[in-house]
């Protein structure tokens, strides 16, 4: 996905909101639910280095290290990482989905696992990424992914995969560029793994401590020996 891609472009526009916005613990979900909730998923499995894919400021590559994990962070947008830099706490490169899913980015020696942590928006590039997955991550080592709980758009309109609108919706700061992204289904995200190779080990529902509604779903997926 190059910078042209309306996706890229927005995120390279609001860097500096993004990151202000995380600083700031301005997003209720992801502080009381979602946070927690990856971390919690990720550290319950036995692993020693770990690869963030669209790391963005790096705050949970910060706290996999925080936790004793090799963590390295990686994102397309070279003032994210520069900030994720200057906090310190893990390893940090610019890479974009499609330089790892075409070879462009490489590692020395491939991570137990990866994470995307509400990182997968685009369509095509999110194939690419997953099915090219083996190239950063060992035979049988994991991939964690937490995405937007599909309930919660099967709530509001047709439960039907898909482009959506309002990428910037509920932020406290002035965001610019809003873009579409990318809405699977359950069903179509589990075609989606298995299209890639990927089983699915575990499924989690993080639910909000007030509605008790799933706020995101947590997949953890196996790459074939």
């Amino acid at each position: 996905m190059s910078q042209a891609n309306p996706i890229i472009a927005s995120w390279h526009a609001n860097a500096d909101q993004w990151i202000a916005t995380i600083d700031h613990g301005e997003i209720e979900s992801r502080m009381l639910v979602t946070n927690d909730a990856i971390v919690r998923t990720m550290t319950s499995y036995p692993l020693t280095s770990v690869l963030d894919i669209g790391c963005g400021e790096g705050w949970l590559t910060r706290a996999l290290q925080h936790k004793g994990l090799q963590a390295t962070g990686v994102d397309t947008v070279a003032a994210l990482i520069d900030n994720a830099r200057e906090k310190g706490g893990g390893s940090y490169a610019v890479a974009s989905f499609h330089d790892i899913a075409t070879g462009v980015y490489t590692v020395h020696k491939k991570f137990d696992a990866a994470v995307i942590n509400f990182a997968l928006l685009d369509q095509a590039d999110t194939e690419a990424l997953l099915q090219n997955i083996y190239r950063v991550v060992t035979d049988s080592g994991l991939v964690f992914i937490q995405t937007l709980h599909p309930l919660v758009i099967a709530r509001q309109e047709p439960y039907v995969s898909g482009w959506k609108e309002g990428s910037w919706n509920g932020m406290k700061r002035e965001f610019v560029q809003p873009y579409q992204w990318y809405f699977r289904t359950m069903e179509d995200w589990i075609r989606l793994f298995t299209d890639a190779g990927l089983t699915l080990k575990q499924l989690v529902e993080p639910l909000h401590p007030d509605t008790q509604v799933p706020v995101s779903v947590i997949f953890v997926l196996q790459v074939s020996a």
